[in-house]
C-alpha cells in the first residue's frame, strides 16, 4: 500500500486555521449526520457545518494548496478534490474500521487525505490507522502535514483518550483510477524530473516525457 506524507501548510497557517475552528463553537455538528447507516454506528466525532462561511473559506485554502503543490499533483493526478470537511474529536471520540464509499454525491473516491491541524502532543490517541495485509499503520502527523492514501484501504481513527484532535479530511478523484498505474506514473515522473534537474534537457529525456504523457493519455479517464 502506497501513501504519501508531506508538509502542506506551514505551522503558523495551521495554527491560524485551528484558532478559527476553535472560536466557532456553534458551527460544530454531530458527525453521524454525514455517515451512512453502517458508519453511523462506529463514527463518533464532530464536523464543521460544510455550508458555513468559515468551512467554505478554509476549504478553498486547502484545495488550492493541494492543486498548487507539484509533488502532490504528481502523486494524485487530481481531476477533482471533493467532500472536504473539518472534524473535531474530543476525549472518547473515534471512528471504527471502515472503507470510504467509492462514489459520493461529490465525486469518486480514488484517494483519501487527512490534514492534521494541531500538534501530536495536544491529544492522546487519535491515530489514523490504515490496515494492510500484514499490519496496521498508525499515523499521527504534525500540524500542517498531510497524508494521502488509497481510498480502497480499510482505515479507522483510534479513540482520543485526552485532549482534542482537529483535522481536515477529503477525497480526490484522479485522472487515473487504478492505484498501481498511478504509482507507476508517479515513479516515472519523479525519475524524469530528477534527471532534468541534474543533467538538463536532452533529446533522450524528451522521449521519456513523451512516453509519460502518452501513457497518461491511455490510462486516464
Amino acid at each position: 500500500m502506497e501513501y504519501l506524507t508531506h508538509s502542506l501548510i506551514d505551522k503558523p497557517k495551521a495554527h491560524e486555521i485551528l484558532k478559527k475552528l476553535k472560536a466557532e463553537k456553534s458551527l460544530w455538528q454531530d458527525g453521524k449526520k454525514t455517515a451512512g447507516s453502517h458508519s453511523a454506528k462506529i463514527k463518533s466525532n464532530f464536523q464543521l457545518d460544510k455550508n458555513s462561511k468559515l468551512s467554505l473559506e478554509l476549504r478553498d485554502i486547502i484545495v488550492n494548496k493541494i492543486i498548487s503543490n507539484s509533488l502532490l499533483k504528481s502523486f494524485t493526478l487530481p481531476s477533482l478534490i471533493h467532500g472536504v470537511m473539518f472534524t473535531q474529536s474530543l476525549a472518547g471520540n473515534g471512528y471504527g474500521s471502515h472503507i470510504d464509499n467509492p462514489y459520493m454525491p461529490s465525486g469518486r473516491s480514488d484517494l483519501s487525505f487527512t490534514l492534521f491541524l494541531n500538534e501530536p502532543q495536544d491529544y492522546k490517541g487519535g491515530e489514523l490507522c490504515i490496515q494492510t495485509i500484514n499490519k496496521t499503520e498508525k499515523i499521527k502527523l504534525s500540524a500542517g502535514e498531510i497524508i494521502i492514501y488509497p481510498s480502497t484501504q480499510l482505515h479507522s481513527v483510534a479513540e482520543v483518550k485526552d485532549g482534542e484532535r482537529y483535522v481536515c479530511v477529503g477525497w480526490i478523484q484522479s485522472y487515473v483510477q487504478n492505484n498501481e498505474d498511478r504509482n507507476f506514473l508517479f515513479g516515472l515522473d519523479a525519475g524524469a524530473k530528477a534527471l532534468l534537474a541534474k543533467h538538463g534537457r536532452s533529446d533522450e529525456l524528451d522521449l521519456v516525457f513523451q512516453a509519460y504523457s502518452n501513457i497518461l493519455r491511455r490510462l486516464g479517464d
